[in-house]
């Protein structure tokens, strides 16, 4: 459900060619960076026995990566007088690419530490530990957050500040709602720790 991401980025990219700049260039890395990873490699590292996702919710998800990374990708890439090499030094390029960062190494490395919880092969949930999890519930939405966020200031673009605001609607509930279950499924589940933002929520 996640292949038309990098997909239709690689397109986008593909047919700007004669507008390349090394920042968009840096936009292609960066966009290829999360979602090969997230549609190629992510899927096979789970268990074969993980939960299936109803074909509805995979199908809108597909349609969603389909036109999302089409508006993005065709906005970037028609831009070659906006996103020169000058760029690169704008501090909304610098920050924003921090950011993208950032939350590109907490996603994977929340990612990892809820794979290793079950890479013993038991089938009981656990209360993950380690990293941002000794502070918040869902670190690996928090650094997808982070991530998309960073990307929307360093192409400060509309489409960019859409995805932005669509990832947070999106995952923020889903934080609460798995932070709820881990209190009522583990009595001795650490009260310091909230549902996506260290020591407020």
């Amino acid at each position: 459900m996640e292949a038309p991401a990098p997909t239709i980025f690689a397109l986008c990219f593909l047919a700007g060619v004669d507008g390349w700049t090394l920042a968009t260039l840096l936009f292609f890395i960066m966009w290829e960076l999360h979602y090969v990873y997230r549609a190629f490699v992510y899927p096979y590292l789970h268990r074969s026995d993980a939960k299936r996702m109803p074909l509805l919710i995979a199908g809108i998800a597909f349609a969603f990566g389909l036109i999302n990374t089409y508006l993005i990708g065709s906005h970037l890439y028609s831009r070659p007088d906006y996103y020169t090499d000058q760029w690169l030094g704008d501090p909304r390029f610098l920050v924003g690419t921090g950011l993208f960062v950032i939350g590109l190494v907490i996603n994977r490395q929340s990612d990892r530490i809820l794979r290793d919880l079950r890479r013993s092969g038991d089938t009981n949930y656990q209360i993950p530990t380690g990293g941002l999890f000794r502070w918040v519930s869902c670190p690996n939405y928090l650094g997808e957050i982070i991530q998309w966020t960073g990307w929307s200031i360093a192409t400060w673009s509309l489409p960019g500040l859409a995805f932005a605001i669509w990832t947070v609607a999106n995952l923020a509930p889903r934080a609460r709602s798995h932070h709820l279950w881990y209190r009522r499924e583990f009595p001795d589940y650490p009260l310091e720790r909230r549902a996506l933002i260290p020591l407020i929520w």
